[in-house]
């Protein structure tokens, strides 16, 4: 964020603020984006690795400051998000938004009136309004602006619907009178509380429920000795209770926010749509199960079968093959008559006939393909499905099914998945879901071309792979369980409605998603071809296919030009995976040989974004211990399966 951040993070800020909070996936970026027309800073909260988005808005005709905070279910924090919403929140001179998703009121209201307990301004917004119509549900805004004491707008945020709204009821004056009230003793407790310490009703009861991160807010506010009376009041008044204050408090807002809720809330007649009865269908376990299979046989169908055979032909053989990279060998040879510059171009490690062939007529098809499938999933709401169906499996490896987000985010892109770990509650459930990203989940490129290399074997070496991947995870992820100590945190996660995705949406998202893999990928696929040129020129390459010849030829049966692909599979999984594609439309790999060195290389060590972020998440430590693990547990592995066929003499 900004620069006052940087010496207290609970320092008044000078200038105004419009902070904007809510549940996770509520819409909150989009106001954001809308408010301050797209221009954003990100930068660390100070002392975490959380990113927060801050930009400017004019509202009023005031320039203020939005900032976008991570979603939070609670001001208590269970997360290391959570904590640094919860910090900004403690800071002064504030108005909040509260960005809700309108069907879920009641998990709203509970928010809402934590935020309200903070005595300062808040906006309530209710995004969504038009999912809200489809479940056929009304609710009286008019009436929750008087139960609330707080503006209350309906938007839209995706088509812009609201925002105007939100910015004509902005007024960092006029924070709610909405007292919820928690009975006598603990009343008492918060009366003498304000009055001692000077800090609000909301601060007090995080202090009554025991929230550490508040003992140090108030520690930096008022002293240590006013803490140590502090602490006094609040053990005499936990005696007074068999259960802890925390819960007790919960509990009474928890039936406040109910009540709130019920008499806003106005039902429309119910029908029974053929969505909704899909949809709870989905989250049984057996036909739960059956949807899963048919959803990866589609996948395998389109993804795997028709881009990979059909759209890489076309590419390769056509585009490139006819047209692209004909032309551009007769313009490599007019430009530079001596061959060492030819060959950086146009040789057997050239930037145009190696990796521009490999990242655009081998990866682009396949990865079009599956990110189009990936949005439509995305968009339709199956995916909070998938993962309430998988919270007992996941359980088994010490994670909760809150997990199965970075998991499925990861078949996107492991790097950008591993930083959506940091959602997930306690330390244990970071730790081992960064291990399994980097072991376990290929991204969508890798996927898509490993997929590609399937489908022109037997179905059984399509479930010899997903066999070996899926135990290797499961084994890994109980052990770790084991290891590394803690409990997993409970699962808790919205269950949107199915809808039918719009055609726009699904365009955009692949077409943006697209864009990064050409402005990430391909600069990493020219960059590894020459280093391939350079060592091959210096002969080092010669040398490291000789040294590694025991492991990749010996251990693995596979030949020495695979070391090739495990090379530049550091830099980039997918272009590991297409150097291995490229191998096997030669010929220079055997069915046998295709499984060993894809089980191989989808275990393989994390590409060198993936590990730059590590790093940054988990800590140098952390991010070099996986790394240690994962690179000779991979060929290990591979060597295991590799023998297993051999002896059992199975051919695919």
């Amino acid at each position: 964020m900004h620069d006052s951040h940087s010496e207290n993070k609970f320092a008044s800020p000078i200038n105004k603020k419009l902070v904007l909070v809510g549940n996770p996936n509520v819409g909150k970026s989009v106001v954001f984006s809308n408010l301050t027309g797209q221009y954003a800073t990100v930068s660390n909260y100070p002392g975490t690795t959380v990113e927060v988005f801050s930009g400017t808005a004019n509202i009023k005709g005031e320039r203020i400051t939005v900032i976008d905070t991570p979603g939070v279910n609670s001001l208590i924090p269970q997360s290391e998000d959570e904590k640094v919403t919860r910090d900004i929140l403690l800071e002064e001179n504030m108005l909040i938004v509260q960005v809700a998703d309108a069907k879920n009121l009641k998990r709203t209201i509970l928010l809402t009136l934590q935020l309200i307990e903070l005595d300062k301004p808040v906006v309530l917004v209710l995004n969504m309004m038009d999912e809200l119509k489809q479940r056929r549900i009304e609710i009286d805004t008019l009436k929750l602006f008087k139960l609330l004491g707080i503006p209350v707008v309906e938007a839209i945020a995706i088509e812009g619907k609201g925002i105007p709204e939100i910015k004509e009821k902005i007024d960092f004056n006029q924070p709610s009178q909405l007292k919820v009230n928690y009975g006598e003793k603990i009343e008492e407790a918060l009366a003498g509380f304000e009055q001692k310490l000077d800090i609000s009703r909301g601060i007090c009861l995080m202090f009554l429920a025991f929230d550490k991160g508040i003992e140090e807010y108030i520690t930096a506010k008022c002293g240590e000795n006013i803490l140590v009376e502090a602490k006094k009041i609040r053990e005499e008044v936990q005696a007074l209770f068999s259960r802890d204050l925390g819960n007790v408090i919960n509990e009474i807002r928890n039936k406040k926010a109910k009540e709130i809720a019920d008499q806003a809330i106005k039902f429309r007649p119910k029908t029974i749509r053929f969505a909704q009865v899909l949809g709870d269908f989905m989250l049984k376990p057996v036909f739960g199960s059956i949807f899963l299979l048919l959803v990866i046989f589609l996948m395998y169908k389109f993804v795997g079968e028709f881009a990979a055979q059909t759209g890489v032909a076309f590419f390769e053989e056509k585009i490139f093959g006819k047209f692209i990279n004909p032309f551009i060998i007769t313009v490599v040879k007019l430009i530079f008559p001596a061959k060492i510059f030819q060959e950086i171009f146009i040789g057997e490690y050239g930037i145009v006939t190696m990796a521009l062939t490999y990242a655009f007529a081998i990866v682009l098809p396949i990865i079009s393909a599956f990110f189009l499938f990936f949005s439509l999933l995305e968009d339709s709401g199956y995916l909070p499905r998938l993962a309430i169906l998988l919270n007992r499996s996941f359980r088994i490896i010490g994670l909760s099914g809150k997990a199965v987000i970075p998991m499925v985010l990861g078949l996107g892109c492991d790097t950008m998945a591993t930083i959506t770990t940091r959602t997930l509650e306690t330390r244990k459930e970071r730790i081992i879901s960064t291990l399994l990203l980097a072991l376990a989940i290929p991204c969508s490129a890798q996927l898509g071309v490993i997929l590609g290399m399937i489908s022109g074997l037997s179905s059984a070496a399509l479930f010899i792979w997903i066999g070996v991947v899926s135990l290797v995870m499961l084994v890994v992820g109980f052990l770790a369980a084991k290891i590394i100590q803690g409990n997993p945190a409970d699962f808790i996660l919205e269950i949107p409605p199915l809808r039918i995705p719009k055609i726009s949406n699904i365009l955009i998202k692949t077409i943006a998603r697209l864009e990064w893999y050409i402005k990430e990928a391909v600069p990493l696929f020219i960059l590894g071809t020459l280093i391939l040129f350079v060592l091959n020129k210096l002969q080092v390459l010669m040398l490291i296919e000789k040294i590694t010849n025991p492991l990749v030829v010996g251990f693995l049966g596979l030949p020495p030009k695979a070391t090739e692909a495990f090379l530049i599979g550091f830099l980039r999984r997918d272009y590991g995976a297409a150097g291995l594609f490229a191998l096997s439309k030669k010929g220079m790999l055997t069915p046998n040989q295709i499984i060993v060195s894809l089980v191989t290389i989808t275990l393989f060590v994390p590409c060198i974004a993936q590990f730059m972020v590590m790093i940054k998440e988990r800590g140098v430590k952390t991010a070099i211990a996986i790394t240690a693990f994962v690179f000779p547990f991979a060929f290990f592995v591979g060597g295991v399966l590799n023998f297993v066929l051999n002896y059992f003499r199975i051919k695919l």
